[in-house]
This record gives C-alpha cells, sequence and structure tokens, in this order.
C-alpha cells in the first residue's frame, strides 16, 4: 500500500460512508441528462457516427495487428498458444477487438483467467465492465498488489476476484486503480453532437425546410391553393432540367435558401467531428472528415503515420503490451510486441528507397526483408546472406586490398592483393595479336 495516498477508496453505492443523495447516486450510476438534454452513456454514444467510427478505427487497427511473442532479451520468436488461441469460441481478432472497445467505451477491459489443473492461463474471457467494481485491499502472499475486482455474476452476486483471476487493462486514469471513461469525460460534447443530430432530423421531419414559396396577388381558396401547389409539383417532377415554369393569376415563386443561423448549425455539427477527434486521438480525416485536408496523397500518409506514432502506439498498444508481458508471460524469459512495421512502412516507393538502403549496408538480408513484406522466405544462404558495400574503406588504407582470411598470414593478403590486381589488368587490357609481317611474326 502506497503511503503517498496514491491509491484512494474508490466511493460505492455499498459503502456506507457514501450518502444517497440524489446528486451521489447520478454520479455513481451514470446516465443522467447533462446540459445538452441527452444522457450520455457507454453505449448510447456510439449513437453519434463520430464516435462510432473513432472506436471503430482504434479496436480494429489494435486488434488486426500482429502480437508477437519474443525470448527475453533477444529477437527470436516464441511461441505462446494462449495468444494464437485465447478463446474456445472468439477468435483472437474477435477477443481484442472487444476487449479495446471496453477500454474506449468504459476507459477499462477485464477479461477473466481460465487456468488448467497446472495453474498455466489457457483462455482469456471477456468481462462486461460495468459488472466489475474495482476496489484496493491491504496487500497479502496471495494478492500482492492489492488490488480486488468485485465482479456481478447472473443472479447478481458480487463475487471477489483477484489479479490472479482477472487481467485488468486500464486507460489513462488519474489513481492508479481505473482508468478514465473517454465518454464521461467527453459527455457534454458528445450529448452536443447526438442533439445536434436530433435537431437536424426534428427540422428536416418536420417540414420546416421547404424549398420555396408561391406568391400570388389574389386571395385563394384552400381548395385554390392547393390545386396551384400540385401544378407547380407535377410541372417541377415532371420537366427536364431546362424546362421552364410558367403561373398564372400574377403567381410567382420566391426559392427559400438556408438562414445565416442554420449555416452556423451545421458548422456547430462539425465542429463536434473535431471534439471527438480531438478526445481520441483519431486524426478527422480517418473519422471522414476531410474538409480542411488533402484528400490523397503523402499528406494524408504522414497523418496516419503521425497517429500511429504518438496516439495508436504510446495510448492503447505499448500498455497492452506491458500488461500482456507481465501478467500473461514469464517477464524473465519472454515479453509481448506488437509488429507495426505494416503501418509504419509507407508506400511502395518509400519502402523500396529504405529496403535498398539496407540491404546495401548489410543491415537486412533476403529474408528479413521478405518477412516485412509478408512474403515466403527463401531460406538457406541465399535467403540469410548480408552484403558487404565493396566501395566503402577506412579513409587513408588500400581499397584494393582485401582482408585476410582467419587464421592466415599478413604476407598472405598482400600476395592475394597482387593477385587480383594482375587478374584485373589482364581483363582491362587483354593481349593484341602481332600484326602479319611484324617483327613479331615468327617467319621472319
Amino acid at each position: 500500500m502506497s503511503l503517498f495516498g496514491l491509491f484512494e477508496r474508490r466511493a460505492s453505492v455499498e459503502n456506507p460512508k457514501v450518502p444517497l443523495t440524489s446528486e451521489s447516486l447520478l454520479s455513481l450510476l451514470g446516465g443522467s441528462p447533462g446540459v445538452s438534454g441527452v444522457a450520455v452513456t457507454e453505449t448510447s454514444s456510439l449513437r453519434m457516427p463520430a464516435v462510432w467510427r473513432a472506436v471503430s478505427v482504434i479496436a480494429n487497427v489494435s486488434a488486426a495487428l500482429p502480437l508477437h511473442t519474443y525470448v527475453a532479451g533477444t529477437k527470436d520468436r516464441a511461441t505462446v498458444a494462449l495468444l494464437d488461441d485465447p478463446h474456445p469460441e472468439l477468435t483472437r481478432f474477435e477477443l481484442w477487438r472487444l476487449l479495446y472497445v471496453h477500454r474506449l467505451l468504459w476507459g477499462n477491459a477485464y477479461a477473466q483467467k481460465i487456468r488448467n489443473g497446472a495453474g498455466v492461463v489457457v483462455q482469456l474471457w471477456p468481462v462486461r465492465p460495468d459488472r466489475v467494481k474495482v476496489d484496493r485491499e491491504p496487500s497479502t502472499e496471495d494478492n500482492p498488489g492489492g488490488k480486488v475486482f468485485w465482479v456481478k455474476d447472473d443472479q447478481g452476486r458480487r463475487v471477489r476476484l483477484t489479479s490472479r483471476e482477472i487481467l485488468h487493462l486500464p486507460a489513462l486514469g488519474y489513481d492508479g486503480v481505473t482508468g478514465c471513461s473517454p465518454v464521461r469525460a467527453a459527455a457534454e460534447g458528445i450529448g452536443l453532437g447526438i442533439a445536434a443530430e436530433k435537431a437536424a432530423a426534428e427540422l428536416y421531419g418536420s417540414g420546416n425546410m421547404i424549398s420555396g414559396i408561391l406568391q400570388t396577388e389574389q386571395r385563394l381558396t384552400r381548395e385554390q391553393a392547393a390545386s396551384l401547389k400540385a401544378a407547380w409539383s407535377a410541372k417541377l417532377s415532371g420537366g427536364s432540367a431546362l424546362d421552364i415554369g410558367v403561373l398564372d393569376s400574377g403567381a410567382s415563386f420566391q426559392p427559400v435558401t438556408m438562414p445565416y443561423k442554420d449555416s452556423q448549425f451545421l458548422e456547430s455539427r462539425q465542429f463536434q467531428v473535431t471534439e471527438v477527434s480531438r478526445m481520441f486521438g483519431v486524426p478527422p480525416f480517418l473519422l471522414m472528415s476531410t474538409e480542411k485536408s488533402t484528400s490523397w496523397g503523402t499528406g494524408l500518409e504522414q497523418q496516419a503515420q503521425g497517429f500511429v506514432t504518438w496516439d495508436l502506439a504510446p495510448t492503447w498498444l505499448t500498455p497492452t503490451e506491458q500488461r500482456v508481458t507481465k501478467e500473461l508471460l514469464d517477464p524473465t524469459r519472454q515479453y509481448a510486441k506488437y509488429q507495426l512495421g505494416g503501418l509504419l512502412r509507407g508506400d511502395s516507393s518509400a519502402r523500396a528507397t529504405f529496403y535498398r538502403a539496407m540491404r546495401d549496408t548489410g543491415a537486412f538480408s533476403a529474408d528479413d526483408i521478405r518477412d516485412l513484406e509478408d512474403l515466403t522466405p527463401l531460406g538457406g544462404r541465399e535467403g540469410n546472406m548480408r552484403l558487404q558495400p565493396m566501395y566503402m574503406a577506412p579513409l587513408g588504407s588500400d581499397p584494393t586490398a582485401t582482408a585476410p582470411a582467419a587464421g592466415a598470414e599478413p604476407d598472405d593478403r598482400a600476395a592475394r592483393a597482387a593477385r587480383h590486381l594482375a587478374a584485373a589488368h589482364r581483363l582491362l587490357n587483354p593481349p593484341t595479336p602481332p600484326e602479319e609481317g611484324g617483327d613479331d611474326d615468327p617467319q621472319h
């Protein structure tokens, strides 16, 4: 237990010290309407398209990335059956996507560890976050961290579990116990977006947004007005694009344009998309908002790489790697690492330039490059061969001299260099045949 009060005891309805007032209950249970008049919860927030898109982008991309296991201190791959097939029904992608969705909406993801008779974790079963209450107790030998999870079962009873039975993946938080829900933190902004969308639907659904007004100098009865409207509508729907409308009885058509305040209303809806983008750390173009950015080319490519470097990797991927290593692997023998090469490798031209530079300097072999491109390795000497550039040598040394073989005498080096120079001289200056009748003619 920390001596500095970092791990505070969290309030709950079961705690008798918590007053059962309307304010405390609303703050604990959530779901109260905000200033926008819309009650925003983790699930109802998905009704806003920008939230749905942001959550799906992060969850799908993170779950689709390969999560490899390596031997500690090396880059040698290791096989862990739990990470390859963590659930009897869900695929690896489906399980991790669900856990990422939980973290994005609730700020926490929980999975029950199922162990075999030897105590080894063999399965992970996701637990819905709204069924879990997290608390901290004094550390014991069986629970060194002191974190406990009160999980509500199907009968509504609270079951006490520890970190031995629960894998906890918290998002950004402030107390060291749980993460904060991004949806609750941005409830007002999301609620405003949902309210604006609802208001727009009501505006168009009520018929208040009309295209124009038919005006006439005469006083018309209801039947005459309906007949004039029907005739004008029939003319508009049945004519061609360049047809001419004719109005009689002094009637004129006045089109109605969108008022300035309505255009500001649309701008406010677009601003809420930007707010969601800012809250989840997803670039606007990934939310299909490209009004203020280029729609193609290297500009979006750089933004996508920035998203991986500054948001996706440090916010979501790195905490998962370290938590999996800490609780599902033996940190002294193995560690987990996401393979981000596919997201950061750029376009084909940039990849070709990078691979050529790494190949020419001997940093990559042919199989190293083929592995990054998801191609079958060549294997053998050809696939693992690393090239050494022959045009580089230490300053002041003889670039034609070759390095001595292992165990060879220094004199052999000079002899080999002389032989190579002689062979190169013969290739560059082949002997010319003698001219007939010349001094070199053996007949003279």
